[in-house]
């Protein structure tokens, strides 16, 4: 069976909100880096194209499937159709349940003369056998060096009597809203096809915590996925990975993995096989206006830590509360700025890290460790020796609150000895509901102090006024999950 719309999965766009509403797709495929300054659009396209075409593959893979199961027609035994559908729905030799050999397309292109070759990771994942066929007509088996499933790249190696055709990733960071693009690839199994285009959008988050796309409005079609989308001066600057799309056709509306990401993954599959990742060990919030007013900070800006967990921050000093703005010397703007960062940084070195904690800046060096070594890991949450109070509830800050008690730490599933005020009720019309808090959340932390006491909510609302303050920040834990919320005390 041949399919000729390979790996190009239909994912929903989730940072889209408008396109989620509107029940879009989005089809995956990917592309490489970009060029150094941008030029103005050729008379013709032609001398690129024949430049960079002999670097750009179809990838053709074949892999053994499943035969589904309870997808044929229900027949009664004894039925007068029954030996029609056992004759010409399943002839003979042609078993219905067994495996069947499913074959898949896609693009790629090559980045050395020795056989390197960048594509999507959904383009050869599950593949047992992977074909390369060159713009000159030549086959070549590849093999699989590494992948990578969160930035959707996969390198591929084949052995060549000569030496390639390759190509060379650019800066995507120099790539300009408005900057002209070209794609090269495979679109719906055609072979060697080019669509031209701008930058229409950049810095675009899909579905990774490592996304960063450059949208283009150059034809990307089922096929294309793990092509190389080039500038003007032949450079890749992204690999076309997705389509967002109402029919699975192009609308105009693509993406392609910026080179800047790109080159780190392959630099990475290239030396191990495989990507080694910093891990920091904390769970961030990015930090809103309000937020920054209740800490009293200048900007709202920087990655706010809400846990630290066992791991390297907890090992550092690194603290709930803390607010991270400078990472091994890169500002942090926000979470995805400190993500990428941290994964970038060296794993068993010690980075500084820059802090505001309580109003001062201090510096801290934390030795990263792996994060593909520590995803999995589960984090089990602290307890106290300290006695609940009696269950007494009490209103404050638009919320019915009481003191945890055994019972209840029970029944939120929480450790035995577990301090906070569990949520009991929210009035819907208070600023606690529209920043998401709802029943059975807990409370854990008031102005960055614990509280386990309705006294000790109501004394930190009091201090907060006395200060000044407009809001009052509080830890709030759902299923174990942290995350800070500020709200109004005045």
């Amino acid at each position: 069976m041949l399919d000729l719309y390979p790996p190009f999965r239909m994912i929903r766009l989730k940072p889209l909100r408008l396109v989620a509403a509107l029940g879009l797709g989005l089809t995956l495929a990917l592309a490489p880096m970009a060029p150094a300054f941008a030029r103005g659009a050729p008379e013709s396209f032609a001398e690129l194209a024949e430049q960079v075409s002999p670097s750009v593959v179809n990838i053709t893979t074949s892999a053994v499937v499943a035969a589904p199961t309870g997808g044929g027609p229900i027949v009664p035994e004894g039925s007068p159709f029954e030996d029609f559908f056992r004759d010409f729905m399943m002839p003979e030799g042609e078993g219905g349940n067994e495996p069947q050999r499913q074959q898949a397309l896609g693009s790629g292109f090559v980045i050395s003369a020795d056989g390197f070759i960048v594509t999507n990771n959904h383009v050869i994942e599950g593949a047992d056998e992977i074909k390369i066929e060159f713009f000159d007509g030549k086959r070549l088996s590849a093999t699989l060096v590494g992948r990578d499933p969160k930035t959707d790249i996969a390198l591929l190696k084949v052995e060549s009597d000569t030496d390639l055709p390759f190509v060379s990733f650019g800066d995507s960071d120099t790539m300009r809203v408005g900057d002209w693009v070209m794609a090269v690839g495979n679109p719906l199994g055609q072979g060697f096809s080019v669509s031209a285009g701008i930058v229409s959008a950049r810095g675009r988050e899909l579905s990774g915590s490592y996304d960063d796309f450059l949208q283009t409005d150059a034809a990307i079609n089922k096929g294309n996925s793990g092509g190389p989308l080039f500038n003007m001066e032949g450079e890749v600057v992204g690999v076309n990975t997705a389509i967002l799309s109402p029919t699975g056709g192009s609308i105009g509306i693509g993406f392609s993995m910026a080179s800047n990401v790109v080159t780190k993954v392959v630099a990475q599959l290239k030396e191990f096989g495989e990507t080694r990742r910093g891990w920091l060990g904390v769970r961030i919030q990015d930090v809103t206006p309000d937020v920054a007013e209740a800490m009293n900070l200048a900007v709202a800006e920087g990655a706010l830590i809400t846990d630290v967990p066992d791991g390297p921050a907890k090992d550092a000093g690194l603290l709930a509360g803390d607010v991270i703005t400078t990472f091994n010397g890169k500002p942090i703007a926000d979470v995805r700025d400190l993500t990428r960062t941290v994964a970038d940084s060296p794993i068993g070195e010690a980075v500084p890290v820059v802090v505001q904690r309580e109003g001062s800046e201090m510096t801290i060096d934390v030795t990263l460790g792996r994060r593909e070594v520590a995803e999995g890991e589960a984090v089990a949450e602290g307890g106290s020796d300290a006695a609940p109070e009696a269950p007494v509830q009490s209103e404050l800050l638009g919320m019915t609150l009481k003191p945890l008690d055994a019972a209840a730490a029970e029944e939120l599933g929480l450790p035995a000895g577990s301090e906070g005020l569990a949520v009991v009720k929210v009035d819907a019309a208070a600023e606690a509901a529209a920043k998401g808090l709802s029943r059975g959340d807990i409370i854990v932390e008031a102005g960055q102090r614990p509280v386990a006491s309705l006294k000790d909510l109501s004394d930190r609302i009091e201090e907060a006024k006395a200060g000044g303050r407009k809001s009052l920040l509080l830890l709030v834990r759902r299923n174990g999950d942290p995350r800070f919320v500020a709200l109004s005390v005045e």
